[in-house]
């Protein structure tokens, strides 16, 4: 089973260039001065408010003795002012007719004020928290203009969130990446040319304007990526295809806009895009509205790439992306992607290397021999090896070892393939001996068959989602499957179902996924390779709709109701083949079946090398990291695929 996460990273991480920023000073002080103002006026009238407070009774009498000269009445609030002095008064009333009466009487004169009309204090005070409220919005906006946040964002919801890279700044070299020596002698030019532009135009000849680096998962693109920037020590700008979409209509082309503008004005420069399929899919075969905006901006990436007005050479575009398959023809032709560049899986060397780049983080047992994890991780990527060194360390941790063992990177790599042991499931005694049988069909099968992949290991330990396991490495490096491997794959598949009818005559529920692999395997060969009877012809290969769901392209067959029963027929024919097959092999050999589940459930787990000794049968080459010091445990190298977990 292929992993296909991550990528493989060199040891050095990469120092992120902080931008320095000047903080908006006047705005500050202008702000403290504003805030200093208020202060100071509530201050002010605190201490020069000479106004004196009486009680009704003495406010009756004063009216009386004419020495009142003036009042403003709000609610049952007065504030007056004396005749002879000028002295201030302030005190609370009982608005009545004889109230009034008694200062029409004595000639005071009396101003109203509504009882929703704030005074003058009110107003002041609203207007400065105006005042307040405008310069603090000033201030985020200010602080978005110069790469900060806030609540200013939506005025820079155009300006494009590419990350930028100063020269030097990148600490990622060619040394850092193990393997895939063909795609950094295509990426070599572009260093190049980037050191030294004059050499290239000399003879007339032009640099690539974007390179694509495809491939699964895992192999490091955009740590090539990175190397890259490193070994050119040029302006890089670094962005992933996501950040262009947006919900608002014309973002996603403003800030392609944006991102070039900024990259000419450090040219020569490197842009790298990262899964650049996000925004660079096939144009018109979306479902909704929301797909116009995509295309904008697939359209004005397409225009700043080669278009009236670029400028070649000053800006080179390097994008990532796992799906080569849905990108829009216009992105892939010459003079926009000129190359496009295989990140493949590691090979036996570079995985070797890719393991000294990880390993050389962790305390390593002396003497031990990388070469040989390497082989025993075929199919392994850069993420899946980096993956399996931090596993084997926290191995050797918990058990408190001074050193990691190869031991450790065997448990490791078990856990990786079929997930860690559940140690708190306890089968019945039933139960153990049917999943004893149905491993040991799987595992006799396997190798009787002289065709099939290489058994490394059986078990009926819980692991993930099984109740015990049976699986398998490739003998080699394998770029291609014959029509023997595939049928031999189908039978060690049914293996399992095959001896539970056999031993107990009857059929139990763990041989689902079993059925299910085969059944894929046979539809593979039906539909894709056309390995059956219908002939070398391609079914149902319909890729016009990379927007549509699985479970839509699947209705959409490309091939009619006829054809389909044909197809359903062959599939048919070859699991009753390979069934027929497989149950004439254990029924044959039913013997040494019942000698193989009886050393499983005295073990519970066995090494091929112990199955085979059981069996009386020679052994072929051994994927177990464990047996060093045995002359006939000869490692394999090849694609990762365990067989059965049954």
């Amino acid at each position: 089973m292929k992993k296909e996460t991550g990528k493989g990273e060199g040891p050095k991480k990469r120092r992120n260039p902080k931008m320095s920023q000047k903080g908006p000073n006047a705005l500050w002080l202008l702000l403290a001065l504003l805030v200093g103002g208020m202060f100071y006026l509530f201050w002010y009238n605190s201490v020069n408010r000479d106004v004196k407070t009486v009680s009704y009774s003495k406010f009756v009498s004063m009216v009386e003795e004419d020495k009142v000269e003036k009042i403003t009445v709000q609610d049952n609030y007065v504030y007056g002012a004396l005749r002879q002095n000028g002295l201030q008064f302030e005190t609370h009333i009982m608005p009545t007719e004889k109230l009034w009466e008694l200062l029409a009487s004595h000639n005071v004169n009396v101003s109203v004020i509504p009882i929703d009309k704030p005074g003058w204090g009110a107003t002041l005070l609203l207007l400065m928290m105006l005042s307040f409220l405008f310069f603090a919005v000033l201030f985020y906006f200010r602080q978005g203009q110069g790469g900060g946040g806030g609540a200013s964002k939506i005025f820079n919801v155009g300006k494009s969130k590419a990350r930028f890279f100063s020269p030097n700044t990148v600490n990622v070299t060619f040394k850092d990446v193990a393997g895939v020596d063909e795609a950094k002698d295509d990426l070599q030019d572009i260093i190049k040319f980037l050191k030294d532009p004059k050499k290239f135009g000399r003879l007339g000849a032009k640099i690539p304007k974007g390179v694509l680096l495809s491939g699964a998962p895992g192999n490091g693109k955009t740590l090539l990526a990175k190397a890259v920037a490193g070994e050119a020590s040029c302006p890089f700008f670094s962005i992933s295809g996501s950040d262009f979409v947006e919900v608002f209509v014309g973002v996603g082309a403003s800030r392609v806009r944006d991102l070039f503008v900024q990259a000419r004005k450090h040219s020569p420069c490197i842009v790298f895009i990262d899964e650049i399929d996000a925004v660079g899919r096939q144009r018109g075969v979306g479902l909704g509205g929301g797909n116009d905006e995509r295309e904008q901006t697939l359209n004005q990436l397409l225009s700043e790439m080669d278009g009236f007005s670029t400028e070649h050479g000053s800006v080179i575009v390097l994008a990532a992306t796992n799906r080569p398959d849905v990108l829009d023809n216009a992105l892939l032709r010459p003079g926009r992607f000129d190359r496009i560049v295989e990140v493949p899986y590691p090979d036996l060397k570079s995985r070797e290397k890719i393991l000294q780049i990880h390993a050389s983080r962790i305390t390593l047992k002396p003497g031990l021999d990388l070469l040989r994890v390497a082989r025993g991780t075929p199919g392994f990527s850069g993420a899946d090896l980096e993956n399996l060194v931090n596993e084997s360390a926290l191995s050797a941790s918990k058990a408190d070892k001074q050193f990691v063992e190869i031991g450790d990177f065997e448990q490791a790599r078990d856990k990786l393939l079929l997930g860690a042991e559940r140690k708190t499931v306890v089968l019945s005694e039933k139960d153990k001996i049917q999943t004893a049988y149905h491993e040991s069909g799987h595992a006799l099968v396997n190798v009787l068959l002289e065709d099939a992949d290489l058994l490394h290991k059986v078990t009926i330990v819980p692991r993930g989602r099984s109740m015990g396991a049976s699986w398998s490495f490739p003998e080699e490096d394998r770029h291609i499957e014959s029509v023997d491997l595939m049928r031999a794959k189908i039978m060690i598949a049914l293996g399992g179902l095959l001896a539970e009818k056999l031993v107990f005559d009857t059929q139990s529920t763990g041989a689902a996924s079993d059925i299910s692999h085969a059944t894929k395997i046979a539809r593979r060969m039906v539909c894709k390779y056309g390995m059956s009877k219908l002939g070398p012809i391609v079914f149902g290969n319909n890729t016009d709709h990379p927007y549509l769901g699985r479970d839509i392209m699947r209705h959409s067959a490309d091939y009619s109701e006829d054809t389909a029963r044909k197809i359903d027929a062959e599939i048919s024919d070859i699991i009753t083949s390979c069934y027929n097959s497989a149950e004439k092999l254990l029924v044959d050999n039913k013997g040494k079946l019942e000698i193989l589940a009886k050393g499983l459930l005295e073990q519970e787990t066995l090494q091929a090398k112990e199955v085979y000794h059981l069996l009386g049968m020679k052994l072929r080459k051994f994927h177990s990291l464990t047996d060093a010091d045995d002359p006939s445990d000869e490692l394999g190298d090849g694609e990762v695929r365990p067989i059965q977990a049954g």
